[in-house]
């Protein structure tokens, strides 16, 4: 384990370099790791496990969508693909990717196989966390660890083709075994990561709920509308509102963000737009911290929970969701967004 210094805070990691593949393989050699659940993280994730030569089987309702985007990824009937129920009864280490709504549903058949000796694996916090409001409690004897990828199960498969790695976290909330870090630095390196970070399981729900509904989708999406919102409103066309909002954002300055930093970015702009972001960031980040205090307080006090949890159990959700994402799907800025996508040379 390495310690890296992060402005002046250092943090543990483990690097591929000091647990490499092979040392990951041998770690579980002679474990079985049953994947449930094949929506978000599943596919990336043991898609992964099975190229890097893991012992692999996926858990899945059986005839549902999942279900065949499973067989058509490779994984056979009663060979690799199994019920949910099977496969956690064959698994030595249950990787639990459901969505939290369906982990809270699936669990009282999933528990009673979680039998001493077992590993139950999460790549979210949320389920244990928030267990009095989940339920989700394993049962004694049984290692209870977490690997967190920073990115959409996508983004991590993506990645691995690409010969890259995804950072995630990794958390340890019961070492039963005594070998719940060899396992979960193992997993973490056989589903693709770059590093792993150290966290536990609170502070990861925390800063995911926090990301997800601020910088990561919630938030931006706002910033976005409103940007869009007054460019339209002062006379600029569609094209030229998305270009201005989202396309040169996503397209030429986070791709650079991404490589060498906001620092740099300020560093090598225009000195007109120098000045303007210098001149206008605190007054952005003044503005919205009020707003991502409130959301954190949200977060920590289990409000956000009980509100995912509320909603997703109720027997509409499904519908009024749908009539909210084809709300944001139609709106005039992601249909323009669609056409400019459209436009790009690799499309033409």
């Amino acid at each position: 384990m390495a310690m890296l210094n992060f402005g002046g805070t250092e943090e543990k990691v483990v690097l591929r370099e000091e647990f490499p593949l092979e040392k990951a393989l041998e770690t579980l050699k002679d474990e079985t790791i049953a994947v449930i659940g094949y929506g978000v993280q599943g596919p990336g994730q043991s898609m992964n496990l099975r190229d890097n030569g893991f012992n692999v089987i996926v858990g899945q309702r059986k005839g549902g969508a999942s279900w065949d985007k499973a067989v058509a990824d490779g994984w056979v009937p009663g060979e690799t693909l199994f019920p949910i129920e099977e496969a956690a009864a064959k698994g030595t280490i249950i990787q639990y990717l459901l969505s939290d709504a369906a982990q809270i549903e699936v669990w009282p058949k999933l528990k009673p196989h979680l039998t001493p000796g077992k590993a139950l694996y999460f790549s979210h916090g949320f389920g244990i966390t928030y267990n009095d409001q989940t339920g989700i409690q394993a049962p004694e004897g049984v290692d209870v660890i977490l690997v967190a990828p920073k990115g959409s199960g996508t983004s991590l498969r993506r990645m691995f083709l690409q010969g890259r790695g995804l950072n995630s976290s990794y958390a340890i909330a019961v070492d039963a075994t005594g070998r719940a870090y060899e396992r979960v630095i193992a997993l973490g390196i056989g589903v693709g990561s770059g590093y792993l970070f150290e966290t536990n399981f609170q502070r990861e729900v925390y800063s995911d709920l926090t990301g997800e509904r601020g910088t990561l989708m919630g938030a931006i999406q706002g910033i976005f509308e409103a940007q869009y919102t007054v460019l339209r409103a002062n006379g600029h066309t569609p094209s030229e509102a998305f270009n201005e909002t989202v396309e040169e954002l996503t397209q030429s300055l986070m791709p650079l963000v991404a490589e060498n930093g906001m620092d740099w970015m300020y560093a090598n702009c225009s000195t007109t737009a120098q000045r303007g972001a210098l001149d206008w960031k605190d007054k952005f980040r003044d503005a919205t911290k009020p707003v991502f205090e409130e959301l954190y307080k949200s977060v920590a006090t289990g409000e956000e929970a009980r509100r995912s949890i509320d909603l997703n159990s109720q027997p509409d959700y499904r519908v009024k969701l749908e009539a909210e994402l084809k709300e944001l799907h139609e709106s005039e800025m992601w249909q323009a967004g669609r056409t400019v996508r459209g436009l790009r040379p690799e499309n033409n």
